[in-house]
């Protein structure tokens, strides 16, 4: 894959850990991540907007796109498709936009093999008491839906050793700040400098290969 200068960000999570919560926040205070919206065939939440969460589509609209090769990865979640379309990221870290994806531990695994780069941020909550009270606190699932996915938070945490960070969200604010102190250091690594600086990299006889 060619040297662009955008960052690929996978901040992955079990339900219910506050993730979709940190990454509007941190949309919100840096217009220089793109967030990439991934299609789905469930049903839209209270609130969601098509194209903004998600872009809900049909099941037979998911097989045409998995038969076409035109996704980065998908996976089966808790009986509904989720998959990420492919054509938008490379466009978006080519033009040098970091682009950030809201991913499960399965996606991650796919889009690495795309992106061998992509950094990874595990989103962990405090205690798996405090998974519970969230989930059943923010009133969007039935009693059972809870259930299966306070049983399915014990494999999806054993994946975090997958992600390069890891965060404990315990206090919003502090989660948050470190969220957005991993996207600075991203962008300093010398790999991400010398794409957005080549020329004055170049005057300074500072290599590339790195």
């Amino acid at each position: 894959m060619s040297k662009h200068p955008g960052n690929v960000f996978m901040v992955v999570a079990p339900s219910g850990a506050g993730k979709s919560s940190l990454v509007k926040a941190l949309l919100d205070r840096d217009s220089a991540i793109v967030l990439s919206v991934s299609c789905t065939t469930r049903p839209p939440r209270n609130g969601e907007v098509d194209g903004r969460e998600y872009r809900f589509i049909t099941v037979e609209q998911f097989e045409q796109l998995r038969a076409d090769d035109a996704l980065l990865e998908w996976a089966e979640v808790h009986g509904n498709f989720y998959g990420t379309p492919r054509d938008r990221i490379d466009q978006a870290t080519q033009l040098g936009n970091d682009v950030l994806l809201e991913i499960d531990w399965q996606g991650a695994r796919q889009v690495r093999q795309r992106y061998p780069k992509a950094i990874g941020i595990f989103i962990l909550p405090p205690s798996i008491e405090e998974l519970e009270h969230r989930l059943k606190a923010r009133g969007q699932d039935e009693p059972h839906v809870i259930a299966r996915r306070l049983l399915a938070a014990g494999g999806e945490i054993a994946h975090a050793p997958e992600c390069e960070y890891v965060i404990i969200n315990q206090e919003f604010s502090v989660a948050l700040a470190e969220l957005s102190q991993i996207i600075s250091a991203a962008r300093l690594r010398f790999s991400s400098q010398t794409v957005r600086h080549a020329k004055l990299f170049a005057q300074l006889g500072i290599s590339g290969d790195h």
